[in-house]
């Protein structure tokens, strides 16, 4: 766990002088903190909080790098996923932590058409079924996708459901913002894209423990690129024109 807790620290910038003058600690204290030396559990939690994590998280991503779990999948696993929409989001359901029989409700899946779809994901390694009719992801759920199929799937089934949206709807929740940036600053938009991800993964393991509520399934999209400011300059020279 310490071995992860600094590597979030460093990515997010949190050096000993900075954490020190942060927590009011001696300079000397931090770096020992960052070696585990009079480390307590509260001071662990303290530690985790400046990188938007929990002790659990905390605990779950070193289970995870400890098993060794893939961040990347093969061109063949994503080949075969991008092939078959069903599998592909039940595969991405899996990761979010469902398991089949709350599938099989969920979207009245038939056992006829949940156990291939299950035993196929198994082939492709990226399941092991377990007994109880349990399954384990043999995937890493901070899967990053970087060829080519699945990024043709995004486009073709997610990208529409988000270009169609009604921004106006009142179930309907976004937000935007307007920067100016260096290189460097987009690259930590983009790294902060990647810790909302972490987060909203955290809430919907935190949603499935404690919440009492009916539940639903929702797909969130972060996204950043260059404005095209054509349209608006066209618009002020019209405004002067008028």
């Amino acid at each position: 766990m310490l071995g992860v807790l600094r590597r979030h620290l460093r990515h997010d910038g949190w050096t000993a002088p900075r954490l020190a003058e942060a927590l009011g600690i001696g300079e000397a204290t931090a770096k020992r903190w960052l070696v585990g030396k009079g480390l307590t559990l509260k001071r662990l939690e303290t530690l985790a909080e400046l990188c938007g994590m929990s002790i659990s998280e905390l605990a779950r991503e070193a289970e995870q790098a400890r098993s060794g779990m893939k961040r990347e999948l093969t061109l063949a696993q994503e080949r075969a996923l991008s092939a078959d929409v069903f599998l592909s989001f039940l595969f991405m359901t899996i990761l979010a932590g469902a398991s089949p029989q709350e599938l099989a409700e969920d979207f009245e899946l038939s056992p006829s058409l949940l156990d291939p779809a299950l035993a196929k994901l198994e082939r492709l390694a990226l399941i092991d079924r377990l007994r109880g009719n349990r399954v384990r992801p043999l995937v890493d759920r901070n899967l990053i996708f970087r060829k080519l199929p699945m990024r043709e799937l995004f486009e073709k089934y997610l990208k529409v459901q988000f270009m169609t949206m009604d921004f106006g709807a009142p179930d309907s929740t976004y937000t935007s913002e307007l920067l100016k940036l260096s290189d460097a600053g987009a690259g930590q938009l983009a790294e902060m894209f990647e810790r909302l991800r972490r987060e909203a993964q955290a809430l919907g393991d935190r949603d499935r423990e404690n919440s009492l509520r009916p539940r639903r399934w929702f797909t969130m999209m972060c996204a950043m690129r260059p404005f095209d400011t054509s349209g608006v300059i066209d618009s002020a020279t019209e405004f002067a024109e008028g």
